[in-house]
């Protein structure tokens, strides 16, 4: 690991920032304490409730952490393809008895008062997703004395990230669960991601940067291949989204490793940006017909999703997933962090084994 990274946790091991709940204080906490780097996830959350979860973290843990934010989505969305898709779900907000939501209800997600707020106090790490921020806003972070991360899908990306000052690159290959971190949102682009393994090793001839590698790693085996391809450290999501500490809801924890869920696929049925999630009945009947309109499509099905989750159906639910969820360990974070490490040290002695 580079040095800075290796300040920042025991162990190449960094828990995801997952939105919607699942990367709670609690669980970053855990994280933290057992060595890896923990992560809070501010999309969808108000600027003063992105604050209270970093104090709760705080005082639960004096180890260093990150938090996540959602870049400001600067393209502009066909209306009336989000009005055809509103009426292609009316029949789901029968089904929920709940209202669609407002999908002109904001594109920024906050993003210049919770830069304010951890500029003015700052937190260990801050990284980025959907965009790369502008060079004077990474430059007051490194004045702040902030490590930033930018996610990157793409070597272009991550040379982007670079040229704009970033401390380091989170590599995301298309096997990770959740949104794909892409820059521009482009449709005709869709599922043509590249793997992790290529992409960490395309990025590390790309730029001089630290590079964590994230991407429906599961086990200290995975982690050790990733850090041979080139990565300094590895992110892990679905692995600590079944964890006790873990905000996520019981039934999205559960359909992780129940049989009646056998695949996962990139959508934008929920969100209208491309997302990898557990393939449901919601996924099946809306995905080819949502268009690329983030976050307009997502303010749209938010009350749908959270009436889904409140009667305990999976198939309204975004069961977002890596392609490694059948894999889940119901541990509890610190734990999983240490088995993850026994797993990695193990593969790594019985490489050096083979090679002697």
């Amino acid at each position: 690991m580079s040095s800075a990274l290796t300040d920042l946790c025991r162990y190449p091991i960094v828990q995801a920032p997952m939105a919607g709940g699942a990367s709670c204080p609690q669980l970053a906490a855990a994280v933290c304490e057992a060595g890896g780097l923990g992560f809070l996830a501010a999309g969808y959350k108000t600027a003063d409730g992105m604050y209270e979860e970093v104090k709760q973290l705080r005082g639960l843990t004096g180890q260093p952490f990150g938090i996540n934010l959602f870049m400001p989505q600067t393209q502009s969305a066909d209306r009336a393809a989000v009005e055809v898709y509103r009426n292609q779900l009316a029949g789901e907000a029968t089904w929920y008895e709940t209202p669609l939501g407002d999908p002109e209800a904001g594109r920024d997600d906050g993003y210049e008062a919770k830069l304010a707020i951890l500029l003015d106090d700052p937190v260990p790490v801050v990284s980025f997703t959907f965009g790369c921020p502008s060079r004077s806003t990474l430059d007051a972070f490194a004045r702040a004395g902030t490590y930033t991360v930018v996610t990157v899908t793409t070597p272009e990306e991550a040379q982007a990230a670079q040229w704009s000052g970033a401390d380091a690159v989170c590599v995301q290959g298309i096997e990770a669960g959740g949104h794909q971190g892409t820059h521009r949102d482009d449709p005709g682009t869709d599922g043509a991601g590249i793997g992790l393994l290529s992409l960490v090793t395309q990025v590390k001839e790309a730029v001089q940067l630290p590079i964590v590698a994230a991407g429906g790693l599961m086990r200290g085996g995975q982690i050790a291949a990733v850090l041979a391809a080139g990565a300094d450290a590895a992110q892990l999501g679905t692995a600590f989204l079944v964890c006790p500490e873990s905000g996520a809801n019981v039934v999205h924890k559960q359909a992780m490793t129940n049989p009646l869920f056998v695949r996962t696929e990139l959508t934008r049925a929920f969100s209208g940006r491309p997302a990898r999630g557990l393939v449901n009945r919601f996924m099946r009947e809306h995905g080819r017909y949502a268009p690329a309109a983030y976050p307009e499509v997502h303010h749209l099905t938010s009350g749908l999703r959270k009436a889904a989750a409140r009667v305990g159906d999976p198939q309204g639910m975004a069961l977002w997933a890596g392609q490694g969820h059948r894999m889940a360990r119901e541990l509890p974070a610190g734990q999983l962090v240490e088995v993850l490490e026994t797993e990695l040290e193990a593969t790594r002695a019985s490489l050096a084994g083979s090679a002697s």
